[in-house]
């Protein structure tokens, strides 16, 4: 069972959503150490909270628009990256991967390629070939549908200051599978 805050006693507020998302990046993305670069955009403040208040898809495409436009135009001293959160609209995972190409064509269309990209994560996240159940999905499980806007060149340089950037995917789910699913349960009890 992912960490769903919607099935709380909290009424869902665009600060209940941030509050909760902004508690998986401390406990699992940065806690797990499952993103080396997570840490330094979070103490900075530069990450970039966005509750989108979409119930469909092209609402949620004009929201990514305007949120791409406005991140690349952005000082990445003020705004690294942003966290479009979406709690109305993709909560079927399949139907969310399908929204992804969608995704990578407003960056295609905005001429942004190579500049930005979209990473995804959400509370039903499979990897292809994978187990629905597999700890490794808990890498990109979310509370809440998530498109994560990142701009390329920070990217790289992050890659390139750290040392064996390409085995993070493989240390995540050593740590993932080591923690299990009680581990993971464990890190929302307050």
């Amino acid at each position: 069972m992912t960490h769903d805050p919607m099935h709380g006693d909290e009424p869902l507020t665009d600060e209940a959503v941030v509050d909760a998302t902004r508690d998986w990046l401390e406990k699992a993305v940065i806690g797990l150490n499952l993103c080396p670069f997570a840490k330094a955009v979070h103490v900075k403040r530069q990450i970039r909270y966005v509750v989108s208040q979409a119930t469909d898809e092209e609402g949620l495409l004009q929201d990514l628009l305007h949120e791409l436009q406005l991140l690349a135009s952005a000082d990445p001293g003020d705004i690294e990256t942003t966290l479009l959160v979406h709690p109305y609209v993709l909560r079927d995972f399949l139907d969310y991967n399908d929204f992804l190409d969608l995704a990578d064509a407003a960056v295609e269309e905005l001429e942004l390629e190579g500049v930005l990209q979209v990473a995804s994560f959400h509370p039903d996240y499979q990897f292809a070939d994978s187990e629905p159940d597999d700890m490794a999905n808990f890498s990109n499980r979310s509370p809440f549908p998530t498109l994560h806007l990142l701009r390329e060149d920070s990217v790289d340089k992050a890659v390139a200051a750290f040392p064996e950037a390409d085995r993070i995917y493989e240390t995540n789910i050593g740590t993932l599978r080591r923690l299990g699913p009680d581990g993971w349960k464990a890190l929302w009890r307050k």
